[in-house]
């Protein structure tokens, strides 16, 4: 089949969240495997390591990709990106996923290189019309770096043998990323959540107050700081408490309890509570080592993250291809499934009494179902042609 015929590439979101929804359905179970059954991942690399950087870098990274490539052409109000960079881009990354999963095969740097190739192209892509426009977005530009920076970071503690900084340059990269969630999910959470409200004649925006972002921000690049320099130190769990204080304030602006009846706005409040809730966590473990708050990182990757992933995608992909923002019922499975793996892997051997595998096990079952649902509802959407016939 020539991809290139097909609608995949006619706009950014399209193959970059196809390949997001496709990683996460694959990269999950073949870790759980790993874990409990003790079966190769393939990779040279610690099965760990591997994991958690295949999250970070192949599953979270390709749905960032996919969304900035969509919304820079919105904020700059240039020319969508489609055709042959978004195939290049595709190949950058699907070649960095195949030379780590075989990186026992070659040297150390061969897949290093094709891996920290995506994160500059994609800065690459999306600088210009940004710098163009003189874009207030512009500034994301230094996210993605700092992001990258992990990512070198990670790869020259694995040559080294170092797991220990391999690991903490992966806890930064995911504190960079919760940044990027503050900003972004700040933005889109209050403004989809009023175009809802006005749907069913509840009028009224949903602002957050200046100061109240601005200490919501800075909350959070105070966890990148104190994560970088004194790692699950008493000076981290203060941080992380004052910025759970700060995102649960945030969020109690926004009415949550009127979106209950519409999946697609519920999921982001959903994404954007696991926020506050996985922070609190983190200072409980590191001030007082409370067990129950023994695995706040899911929290944050899985409830934050992957949560907030899964409802913009499902969200812009039927936007941006001309649809009604409805989810198909099967969607609204896979939301709730997402929940209980979260759930499951933060509470389950703490609240559940399940043993470690069990945990594993479970959440690995849940996370794969509700991204299995997402790919086989939304293929046909993000291959095919928009529904009202416009380009993109």
């Amino acid at each position: 089949m020539n991809l290139m015929k097909t609608s995949l590439f006619a706009y950014g979101f399209r193959s970059n969240f196809f390949l997001a929804g496709v990683a996460a359905m694959l990269l999950v179970p073949v870790w759980a495997a790993s874990f409990v059954f003790g079966t190769s991942i393939g990779s040279g690399w610690p099965p760990t390591l591997w994991h958690a950087h295949e999250m970070l870098f192949g599953f979270i990274a390709v749905a960032i990709a996919g969304f900035m490539l969509t919304a820079v052409p919105s904020w700059t109000g240039q020319k969508g990106f489609a055709g042959r960079p978004l195939v290049a881009l595709a190949a950058v990354w699907l070649s960095a996923r195949l030379l780590i999963a075989t990186s026992s095969l070659w040297p150390q740097w061969v897949p290093a290189l094709a891996d920290l190739a995506f994160l500059p192209f994609l800065a690459t892509l999306v600088m210009l019309p940004l710098l163009r426009s003189k874009n207030r977005n512009t500034a994301l530009l230094v996210v993605l770096s700092a992001l990258w920076l992990t990512n070198l970071a990670f790869h020259v503690g694995l040559t080294r043998l170092d797991v220990p900084f391999a690991r903490h340059s992966l806890l930064v990269g995911i504190d960079i990323v919760l940044v990027l969630v503050t900003v972004i999910g700040g933005r889109i959470v209050p403004a989809f959540t009023t175009a809802a409200l006005r749907q069913r004649g509840i009028e009224g925006d949903l602002k957050s107050r200046t100061a109240l972002t601005g200490a919501s921000i800075v909350a959070m690049v105070g966890i990148v700081v104190t994560d970088m320099f004194w790692e699950e130190s008493r000076a981290a769990g203060w941080v992380a408490g004052a910025a759970a204080a700060f995102q649960c304030a945030r969020l109690l602006q926004w009415r949550t309890r009127h979106t209950l009846r519409q999946p697609i706005v519920w999921i982001l409040h959903l994404a954007y509570a696991w926020l506050p809730l996985g922070l609190a966590l983190k200072a409980a473990a590191l001030l007082g080592g409370y067990a129950i708050a023994a695995f706040w990182m899911h929290a944050l990757t899985i409830g934050a993250i992957s949560t907030m992933i899964i409802g913009v995608m499902t969200r812009a992909a039927l936007g941006h291809t001309g649809r009604p923002l409805v989810v198909d019922p099967l969607i609204t499975v896979a939301y709730v499934l997402l929940m209980v793996a979260a759930l499951v892997r933060v509470f389950g051997f703490s609240l559940l009494k399940l043993s470690y595998p069990l945990v594993i096990t479970w959440a690995a079952i849940f996370w794969t179902t509700s991204f299995a649902l997402f790919v086989g509802v939304y293929t046909p959407i993000l291959w095919n042609p928009r529904a009202d016939g416009m380009p993109g």
